[in-house]
Parts: C-alpha cells; sequence; structure tokens
C-alpha cells in the first residue's frame, strides 16, 4: 500500500461498515450487491486494487466473443481459452484508452444511478451471451471440421473456456496494473527533483523502455529463445528410432562421405538415413534402378571448411560432396530448401526418386536447428542466404558442363523452405530462367516471388488460386489432380508449381491481419473456408497465430498438410521420358498409403 493509500478512509469492506455488511442475511447482502454491482476506489492512488472500466470491460468482453468465430482450420477448445484470454486482454487495453480519452475530452460522470443501471445490464446481458455464444461457436467448430474432412465429433468446455479467457485476461490485466503502478512511483520519485512535465516525459520514457527490454531481451530472447534453442539442440544431436547409418556410398554420412554421420544433425540423419534403396526403387517403379544420391551440408562442418563465410562454406562442400557422389551424371539434380529444423519432407524427395528410377540427386543444406516459428522470429534471412549461396554454386558448376551433358535443375522446397527457395532468385521470371523447374508447397505470405505472382494476378483470380500470365507457366494447386489439369491448355516449360490450400495459415499469416481485411477473405472463398469466417481487427491476427500452431491437426489438403500433392507437382514440372497418368494414379496411392520413414 502507497502512503496515499495509508492516509485514506477505509473502503467498504474494512472497518466496522465492512462488518456489518458482512453480518447482514446472505439475502440483503446479495440485493445489495445487485443495486450497487460494482466497487468504487476509495482514492486514485489505488492502481492495482481496483474494479473494472466499465468501458474497457465491454469491449474486452466484445472481442472475446469475436474470437468464438471460426478461422482457417480447427482449434481445440484449449487454444480458444488462449485467443480468447489473449484478444479480450487488448479489447479492454483499447476500451480503457478510449474511457480515458472521452473523460478527458467530457467533463462530468454520469450519477450513481445511471452508473448501476449500466453496470446491471452488463451484468445481465453478457454473462448468458457469452455462454450462448460459446455452445454456437462449438457447433461452428463441428462445421469447420466436416468441411476439412475431420469427425464432427468435438470436446468443447465452455466453463472451461470461459474461465480459461477469464484467467488470462486478469494476469494480463494484473501485469499491466503493475506496470503502471511502478510508473507512478517512478514518476513521483522524479518529481522530487525535477519539474513535474518533465519527470513524467522522463518516467514514462524510462518505463517504456524497461518493458520493451524486459519483453525483448528476458522474456522472449533469455526466456523463449533460450529454451527453444537448448530443446532443439538437444534434438538436433539425436537420432530418430529407425534411422540408421546409409551404407549407400551416394548418400552424405555413408562411405567416403566428406561429412561423418555424427555431424549431419537430427533432421540431416534422417533425409540421408531413410533414402530408398535401389532394390524398393525398383520394386515401386517396375523399372531397373540405380541408388538415388542425397546430399545433406549440416550447419555444423568440418574444421576444413571454417575458413570462409559459413554460407560459402556450406555451398563448397555441397558441390565437393555432389562431385563426389556423381550428382553431375544423374538426370535431374534438386536443390532443397529445409525448414528451420532442417527439415526435407520425405513426400517431397521420394517421389521424384521413384518416377526416375534413382536416377537422381537431391542436396539441401542446415541453416538453423530452431524450429520454423523461431527461426522466422531471430534469423529468417538465413534461410534465403544459405540457399541462394547453394542454389548459386551449383548453378555454376552446372555452365560449367556441356549444355547436353546437364542434369534437370530443379529447385524445391516447403514452408520455410519455400522462402528458402524464393529467397534465391530475384522473382519468378529469374526463377524459371535459371532452372528447369520448381515445386514449392506452402510458402509463407512474406515470400517475395509468391508476393509479386499474388499481386499481379490475372484479374477475376481469387487470391487463395491465382492466375498468373495466363497460366503458362505459373500454376497453383490445392487439389493437383483437378487443379493442374484445368484450362488454360497451354502450358510452357520450364514450369513451376505451388501447393497452396485456401486454409494455409503459414501461407496467410501477416502482421498485417492487426488492422486490415486480407484479400482471402472475399468472395469467392476458398474450397475449404467456412462461410462463417470473418475480420475482426486484432482478433484475426490472434486466430490466425493460434492456426499455425494447428495447421498439421487437419488432414491433406488442409491447412498445412499437402501429403502426396507432390507426385501430381513432379508429373506436371518434369515428368520423365513416357510417363502417363496412370503412373502418377499409382504412385501417388502408394505415397499416400506407406508409413514414411520420418
Amino acid at each position: 500500500m502507497t502512503s496515499t493509500d495509508r492516509h485514506t478512509s477505509p473502503d467498504r469492506s474494512a472497518g466496522p461498515t465492512g462488518l456489518v455488511d458482512r453480518l447482514r442475511p446472505p439475502g440483503e447482502r446479495l440485493l445489495a450487491l445487485a443495486r450497487h454491482p460494482y466497487w468504487d476506489r476509495p482514492h486514485p492512488a489505488y492502481l492495482i486494487r481496483r474494479w473494472p472500466d466499465l468501458t474497457a470491460l465491454t469491449a474486452a468482453t466484445l472481442f472475446f466473443w469475436a474470437s468464438l468465430t471460426p478461422s482457417l482450420v480447427p482449434r481445440p477448445w484449449y487454444l480458444q481459452g488462449v485467443v480468447g484470454g489473449i484478444t479480450a486482454a487488448i479489447g479492454y487495453a483499447l476500451g480503457a484508452c478510449a474511457a480515458w480519452l472521452f473523460r478527458a475530452v467530457v467533463r462530468g460522470r454520469p450519477g450513481e444511478p445511471v452508473r448501476a443501471r449500466c453496470w446491471q445490464a452488463y451484468w445481465v446481458v453478457a454473462p448468458a451471451l457469452s455462454v450462448w455464444l460459446i455452445s454456437e461457436s462449438a457447433r461452428m467448430q463441428r462445421q469447420l471440421r466436416v468441411l476439412q474432412g475431420l469427425e464432427p465429433a468435438l470436446t468443447w468446455h465452455t466453463p472451461m473456456i470461459a474461465l480459461m479467457a477469464i484467467a488470462l485476461l486478469l494476469a494480463l490485466l494484473l501485469v499491466a496494473r503493475a506496470v503502471r503502478l511502478g510508473s507512478a512511483r517512478l514518476i513521483r520519485l522524479l518529481g522530487r527533483l525535477l519539474p513535474r512535465p518533465v519527470a513524467f516525459a522522463v518516467g514514462a520514457l524510462l518505463s517504456t523502455l524497461a518493458v520493451l527490454v524486459g519483453v525483448r531481451d528476458v522474456v522472449f530472447d533469455r526466456g523463449i529463445v533460450d529454451i527453444a534453442d537448448r530443446i532443439a539442440e538437444a534434438t538436433n544431436g539425436g537420432t530418430k528410432d529407425g534411422i540408421h547409418a546409409p551404407v549407400s556410398r551416394y548418400v552424405s554420412g555413408g562411405p567416403g562421405s566428406l561429412i561423418p554421420w555424427q555431424d549431419l544433425g537430427y533432421q540431416g540423419r534422417n533425409f540421408t538415413g531413410s533414402v530408398p534403396t535401389r532394390a524398393r526403387v525398383t520394386a515401386v517403379s517396375g523399372r531397373p534402378a540405380m541408388d538415388p544420391v542425397r546430399v545433406y551440408i549440416p550447419s555444423a562442418l568440418p574444421a576444413a571448411f571454417t575458413d570462409e563465410r559459413p554460407f560459402a562454406a556450406q555451398a563448397r562442400l555441397a558441390v565437393r560432396e555432389l562431385e563426389r557422389t556423381g550428382a553431375f551424371d544423374r538426370q535431374v539434380l534438386v536443390v532443397a530448401g529445409t525448414t528451420g529444423t532442417g527439415w526435407v519432407n520425405p513426400n517431397v524427395a521420394e517421389p521424384l526418386e521413384f518416377m526416375y528410377g534413382g536416377d537422381t540427386a537431391i542436396v539441401a543444406v542446415q541453416y538453423s536447428y530452431l524450429p520454423s516459428w523461431v527461426s522466422f522470429l531471430v534469423d529468417k534471412e538465413k534461410a534465403g542466404q544459405a540457399t541462394r549461396a547453394l542454389v548459386q554454386a551449383v548453378r555454376a558448376r552446372l555452365d560449367a558442363l556441356p549444355a547436353e551433358r546437364r542434369p534437370t535443375f530443379l529447385v524445391t522446397g516447403e514452408s520455410l523452405g519455400a522462402y528458402a527457395v524464393e529467397a534465391s532468385f530475384d522473382g519468378p521470371d529469374d526463377l524459371l530462367a535459371r532452372t528447369d523447374g520448381a515445386l514449392l508447397l506452402g510458402t509463407p505470405n512474406f515470400s517475395p516471388a509468391s508476393q509479386e505472382i499474388r499481386r499481379d494476378r490475372d484479374p477475376g483470380s481469387p487470391v487463395w488460386r491465382p492466375q498468373y500470365e495466363g497460366g503458362e507457366r505459373v500454376r497453383f494447386a490445392q487439389f493437383p489432380a483437378a487443379d493442374l489439369a484445368r484450362p488454360p491448355a497451354r502450358w510452357r516449360f520450364p514450369r513451376a508449381v505451388y501447393l497452396q490450400n485456401a486454409s494455409d495459415p503459414v501461407v496467410w499469416w501477416s502482421p498485417d491481419l492487426l488492422v486490415e481485411r486480407p484479400e482471402w477473405l472475399a468472395d469467392p472463398l476458398g474450397p475449404d473456408i467456412t462461410p462463417e469466417i470473418d475480420w475482426f481487427p486484432f482478433v484475426a491476427f490472434w486466430q490466425t497465430s493460434i492456426d499455425m500452431a494447428v495447421s498439421y491437426g487437419v488432414q491433406a489438403p488442409h491447412g498445412h498438410r499437402y501429403g502426396a500433392g507432390a507426385v501430381d507437382g513432379w508429373a506436371a514440372v518434369a515428368p520423365p521420358d513416357g510417363w502417363t497418368a496412370a503412373d502418377t494414379t499409382r504412385l501417388r496411392a502408394y505415397i499416400q498409403h506407406r508409413d514414411a520413414a520420418y
């Protein structure tokens, strides 16, 4: 309690009056509470222990109701509680600012009878409507689940959603009020040394800096990022069950490799340790096959390659390893962009190997072992820099070969790996000028070439399936077997195929969602987007952020899952000689039903 608190009269709950109130019969106490359903702080110095502002609480409630609307993918009840609490806190802050501005402009306050009636109306309407809307949100979530091929059964704890949202709102409100109390005390102390206007300005500035530094350096860098880094580092040192060192000399980590097996990292060992054998490729393709080449360069390089810039060193080592494995003599050579952890999707790598009977080489570099969301926040640029260096080195080596001896040069990537590929080129035209084709899946919203394509798409085509320059070289698909077969019939090589689900939050997440209605909510909506979706300022941003956390909780082709769509993608981008639609159907069925190694 502040010194001001100690020298003010006691509040209603203290002293003899409070004792008398507590000794009243319960019926009288409830009637008194109904007549006066709020508490007035005895002095303005009470900054933490005070009743919520009605305008702010009403705004918080409205924001909570808005958070109950469906978004891109179904979400579990506990995440609904989280997004509800966060958005309610934002609404409370905006409502509190509005109330403060109103009081600053308009003199006088409503009388006690008016305030009491407003509070009574709130307590009658808000709880009942909240319970009903939470129940309605369960219905909307079930409809969204059916739309995206899930069972309609849903666990939706209405009381727990409300309690979680209230608890999170109160926790954030307590933190905000504690910061305000600390700022007030700091300004009061500075006021003993400085004129009050100067003390207020300096105190507010110092408080703001303290909050920013605390959130960025303590909570984020030393808290969230450090914890994620330690977990990811421990994972990177392990090996998934069932993954073993390769015996093929055509694979990094195998006999004669320039990179020891133990140095490849978790995802590198997954990628190289799961390479299909020649016998398996022969069995799946039905034709004589050879052992595929897989090259993987970890972020931790051997000592012989640490004397230069890290990305250039990785690229130089990659070319050396490609030469060692005879990759430049293969029919197809692919640069694969990796996600934050260094992951390469086996559903993208294996189909191409089976299509070409193992006469392929796939190379990837790891720029981080952090989860993609952390990599995006702390070192997104590394993804593009590492992949660009690799593409340039491989392209230079290919250009040194006679044209008739060069393998087909393709690029691919998924999620942050797709961004890494796009960042390696200066737009879609440059990508197709320097490669023989591209297959990109779930490209994040900030990816440069995708942004250009969506911005310059043909009039009348929706942003979730844009048509670019008549579809002559670039096409988008969610259901690739059907979408890639649609007119226009003219489709020139080299080709780029984007697998992009209308319900993929990774594709649509953007800070712009805070204050701007996105194009993907314009009519017509995507095929797996519920018509009950809507945009609300601030709310849609947090809904989409939460959606990214559960984007793998649905089945392909929804959310951030693309399943066996790469089979149709590769068949469109780089079909082998004699490849037929029946071959695509057969391989797609195999990829869908086989158990991926990782």
